[in-house]
């Protein structure tokens, strides 16, 4: 478990496994936390059922119950606000490339982030928060980390710059 703190927001987070980094978004809206990726919500355990392929980042959105994040949301940019945490969060992890995997409001999350980042978000899921099962994630990711090119195995570090932009 680990906080990632920019100005007056804090962004709880947690990591399992090694690999290719892969960034799980959970589903339940604005009560998007950890617990909606590690509980009994999702239709499976993702951080336990990837972390022997894959460095599995998951996150607490910003004032989602029961998570512990916090911090004001922007009245006029709520969905940036949002990406601007999770660019930061993986900016302060020092990762560049990896893969995203989302559930219900994840769906949105991820455009958001090919938005903001297309180079480096070429690896996208956005799973369906009724009914999808690993094993129909697994080989989508699989691609999608192949699909990246020669060196996306590794994880190229990046300079934090501490804005999430």
């Amino acid at each position: 478990m680990g906080i990632y703190e920019r100005g007056d927001v804090r962004i709880n987070y947690e990591e399992a496994g090694s690999g290719f980094p892969l960034l799980l978004i959970a589903g339940g809206g604005s009560n998007s936390s950890i617990a909606g990726i590690t509980g009994s919500y999702p239709p499976f355990n993702a951080m336990q059922e990837f972390k022997n392929e894959y460095r599995c980042i998951a996150f607490d959105l910003r004032n989602a119950p029961p998570g512990r994040s916090s911090g004001p949301l922007e009245i006029d940019r709520p969905w940036d606000s949002h990406t601007d945490d999770q660019l930061g969060l993986m900016d302060h992890l020092g990762i560049d490339k990896f893969l995203v995997l989302g559930f219900c409001i994840g769906g949105p999350f991820i455009w958001n982030l090919l938005k903001r980042r297309t180079a480096a978000h070429r690896g996208r899921r956005a799973g369906d928060a009724i009914g999808v099962a690993s094993r129909d994630a697994r080989p989508v990711l699989r691609q999608q980390h192949e699909g990246l090119g020669a060196g996306a195995g590794q994880a190229p570090a990046r300079p934090h710059h501490g804005d999430g932009r």
